[in-house]
């Protein structure tokens, strides 16, 4: 198992309910869509509680494009698994950015499922299915080549959820904050029972976003 930390450029920023600068050169084309998902989490996502009341004037940059960054992460027409999804964190984001990736959104709550939804017959997106279900459940009846998570589980938790469900050769992307490195450092005796091939710690989005997103990658060996 090796420990690898690295940095990953992505260009101003802003917060509030429009867009900042760097949305656009981050979303590009699909910026609309993005648009329209950040009208649907400060509507809906807030007024059933999935979204706290005060991230509504900084859903751009605590929420959307700290998602966003780690689209360059992800490998292109592959499989992709979101644990514990919530209100389309980071898996909508990822989904609106890369069409040719096959996005499952799992999500065990019911008013959860519900919103999501929502979102993917109001965003028209084709590529995402909503399965209601927690980790353990699926467990040897779904693999992934990508599993992503955000502020689901402590790593060392997270990775007795998420490995299991990867393909030989596949990854877990944990969204993390700044005490990733010490995190990954910690549960390390952990993932090497868990077969981790490799954890690195990763900084998504620098120049674009400040802060970078912080995201552990664990990789499965392959077969």
């Amino acid at each position: 198992m090796r420990l690898v930390t690295t940095a990953h450029p992505a260009t101003g920023t802003g917060s509030g309910s429009m867009p900042p600068p760097a949305a656009r050169h981050v979303f590009g084309a699909v910026l609309p869509l993005a648009e329209r998902y950040a009208e649907l989490l400060a509507t809906g996502g807030i007024g059933r509680g999935l979204i706290g009341p005060r991230e509504a004037g900084r859903l751009w940059d605590r929420h959307l494009l700290n998602c966003a960054v780690v689209a360059d992460l992800i490998p292109r027409r592959c499989t992709l698994l979101d644990i514990g999804s919530g209100a389309g964190l980071p898996g909508i984001v990822l989904a609106l950015l890369l069409p040719d990736v096959q996005v499952t959104l799992l999500e065990p709550m019911a008013r959860r499922v519900a919103f999501l939804d929502e979102c993917l017959a109001d965003l028209g997106l084709r590529n995402v299915t909503v399965l209601r279900g927690r980790a353990e459940e699926i467990r040897g009846q779904f693999a992934a080549d990508v599993v992503t998570a955000r502020a689901v589980a402590p790593l060392d938790r997270l990775a007795s959820l998420a490995m299991p469900l990867i393909r030989p050769g596949g990854m877990v992307l944990a969204l993390k904050g700044e005490r990733a490195a010490a995190e990954a450092d910690a549960a390390a005796p952990v993932l090497r029972e868990l077969g981790v091939g490799e954890i690195a710690v990763l900084q998504a989005g620098v120049g674009t976003i400040r802060p970078a997103t912080t995201v552990v990658r664990l990789t499965r060996p392959p077969a």
